[in-house]
């Protein structure tokens, strides 16, 4: 028992790491990935120099999060931070669509639009550009350092920081006015946040993507035992159909054994699945945390079923239930639209269209009011009884506001704003600056002879003169 203890306790704690070499593969899915990989990139790295016209005293880059300002703008939505539940909204759409993705094709997101997978994608393009690809790669690594070698090596390393840097130079543009910041960039006069913060991105992307690559996957990102959790049966995943693979023999012999009547599996044992696989993998030990689903080994496979002349689809997005079908003869059967797509879609419309509604209904005008504590009420020397109340009005608007206040809820209530004058109906008209609050202190007062309860509710409402938009809010009216 001791020498069995002792032997428990001389193993590592963790698997030494395994340097992969994935292979260029040609296909659908690889050029799936490519119209991805250039639409995601040129969406990150130009949409902050996009302009979009907000009128005066705002800006015109599309995209924006303003911090000095607390605004974050997206073409034409305005977000201030007391709608902060539009991201939490978001948040939630983008949750339910991830699920709802890996519903229906398992970890299709990590394939194809992970930030991970996309910039590591661009990292081995230029690896392949100055190394080769992967025999090349491998006999490079194992030989000696030449002059060849070091060259390559450094020219490589320098592409990777410089789209590193330029990875973390977009993220800041995101934060100001693009333009002005990449000017200030290049003539040091930008704040040291900014470099700060691009020095950070350009040490994580080059790490990440560079050199940990397919570990991130492995062992850092939390989705796949998240999405181990969260899939079924009838989930599309990339799949080895061993019922028309095995038994695996050579090209060869599996002529001969057709030839003979034997069965005889098309896989050839090319171990091209193997060596175009981005995580290292052979897709068919079956199900393995480790696969991404990106289907580039379903494109090196068809290629080599099409020399050989057997038909495509030996490895395919596709169920281990529908594989036992066809052992037993059954027909397969694919039912994305099932309970769970079908709660995630509803789901994600009940989210959206809330949100989309909240949008086109919102103001730009916004009013809170709040009674004094003490005193409660005055009483008058004629009678009347007074209360005063504190009144916040939010102009979202880049332009001045004329704002007009009124009460009702009580009959021959009147209103005054302590500061502002009124008009001649008796309805004190407050100016708002642009982009901004104001706040009024008011004095409502019910005339003599009035028998009000002890508390009654009444509405304020602030009329924005100009826009035509009417806000109100409530609080109580309280007598002795």
């Amino acid at each position: 028992m001791a020498s069995q203890e002792t032997d428990l306790g001389d193993l590592p704690l963790f698997a030494a790491t395994k340097k992969v070499y994935p292979q260029s593969v040609s296909g659908p899915y690889r050029r799936a990935k490519w119209i991805i990989l250039a639409l995601c990139l040129g969406v990150y790295y130009l949409l902050p120099f996009l302009r979009w016209d907000r009128g005066p005293n705002l800006p015109d880059q599309a995209v924006l999060l303003d911090l000095a300002n607390a605004r974050f703008y997206f073409f034409f939505i305005e977000i201030w931070p007391q709608e902060v539940y539009y991201f939490t909204g978001l948040l939630i759409i983008a949750a339910f669509v991830l699920f709802m993705m890996n519903a229906v094709a398992g970890r299709v997101w990590c394939g194809y639009l992970c930030p991970q997978t996309v910039w590591t994608d661009l990292f081995l393009v230029v690896e392949r550009f100055f190394e080769g690809d992967r025999r090349e790669r491998i006999k490079l690594d194992e030989g000696p350092w030449t002059a060849n070698k070091v060259w390559r090596k450094s020219a490589k390393h320098f592409v990777w920081l410089m789209i590193a840097w330029w990875t973390g130079g977009a993220w800041v543009l995101y934060f100001a006015d693009a333009p002005t910041l990449v000017r200030d960039l290049a003539t040091l006069q930008a704040p040291f946040t900014a470099y700060a913060f691009i020095a950070i991105l350009t040490f994580t992307t080059y790490a990440l993507a560079g050199i940990m690559r397919e570990q991130v996957c492995n062992y850092m990102c939390p989705w796949p035992r998240i999405q181990a959790a969260l899939t079924d049966d009838d989930a599309l995943n990339v799949t080895y159909r061993y019922d028309r693979g095995d038994p695996r023999v050579s090209l060869r012999q599996a002529e001969r054994l057709r030839a003979q009547g034997e069965p005889a599996g098309d896989c050839i044992d090319c171990r091209q699945c193997v060596a175009v696989c981005p995580t290292g993998i052979d897709i068919r030990d079956g199900a393995q945390l480790d696969c991404i689903q990106c289907g580039l080994c379903i494109d090196a496979c068809d290629n080599v079923m099409e020399k050989i002349s057997r038909p495509k689809g030996l490895i395919a997005y596709d169920t281990d239930d529908n594989v036992k079908r066809r052992i037993a003869g059954e027909k397969p059967i694919y039912n994305p639209l099932r309970l769970r797509t079908m709660i995630y879609a509803a789901l994600i419309l009940v989210v959206g269209g809330a949100m989309v509604y909240q949008l086109a209904t919102r103001r730009t005008v916004e009013m809170s009011v709040l009674h004094d504590r003490a005193p409660l009420f005055v009483l008058l020397s004629d009678g009347s009884i007074r209360n005063a109340y504190t009144i916040r009005i939010l102009n979202k608007r880049p332009d001045e506001r004329p704002v007009a206040l009124t009460v009702h809820g009580l009959p021959g209530l009147r209103l005054e704003a302590v500061g502002v004058t009124a008009t001649a109906d008796l309805r004190p008209i407050v100016s708002v600056p642009p982009d901004t609050s104001r706040e009024v202190r008011v004095l409502v007062t019910l005339p003599a002879g009035s028998h009000p309860e002890k508390t009654q509710t009444i509405t304020f409402t602030a009329s924005d003169l100009f826009a035509g938009e009417t806000v109100t809010a409530t609080d109580h009216f309280i007598a002795p």
